[in-house]
């Protein structure tokens, strides 16, 4: 799981909760930018997530999620800024972030970005684009609102819960449409 400096960082950590009630391993890597942003928007530092996943360090390129000889399901990046998926999409691997998932396209591996950005530009777009052509899911942080939520965590559980769809992973964290409470 990939955490970036765009704004959502709830997200993040409510997959990264989820990940660990479900009892999922969880590799976490996050760049300096989505590290502070974590901080501001949460409260939450790094240092705190230890607790629900392995952290790696974006500059250890000799991590184990950096070769594709290291077994996952798949990588999130939530929330994914443009920057992080423009290098991933033009293939610049330079930090263990972009590395991990040149390894996880390379792989045929499930790859889902969660970009969290308004307005898309013609270049996110493309980048987007190449992306997708390559394998990648692309889900923009847009929550539904549906199952009438009346709180801010239930926005974040819609999210979470779709990205956990796409995992495969079984999870309980909303009412799905059709299903009586």
């Amino acid at each position: 799981m990939g955490i970036t400096g765009a704004s959502g960082s709830l997200y993040a950590y409510t997959l990264i909760r989820a990940l660990h009630q479900l009892e999922i391993d969880t590799h976490l890597i996050a760049t300096e930018m989505g590290e502070k942003v974590m901080q501001f928007e949460c409260g939450v530092k790094m240092d705190e997530l230890k607790e629900y996943a392995t952290i790696h360090s974006n500059r250890n390129l000799f991590a184990a999620v950096a070769s594709g000889s290291f077994k996952t399901d798949g990588m999130v990046i939530v929330p994914c800024s443009m920057n992080t998926l423009g290098a991933i999409a033009n293939g610049v691997g330079d930090t263990l972030l972009s590395r991990a998932a040149s390894v996880v396209l390379k792989e045929d591996r499930k790859f889902i970005i969660v970009p969290r950005e308004a307005p898309f530009n013609l270049i996110h777009l493309r980048n987007m684009t190449l992306l997708a052509e390559s394998g990648a899911c692309i889900m923009p942080a847009s929550p539904g609102f549906y199952h009438k939520p009346t709180e801010i965590w239930e926005l974040a559980n819609f999210m979470v819960a779709r990205i956990l769809d796409m995992l495969d992973i079984d999870h309980e964290l909303l009412e799905r449409w059709g299903e009586k409470a």
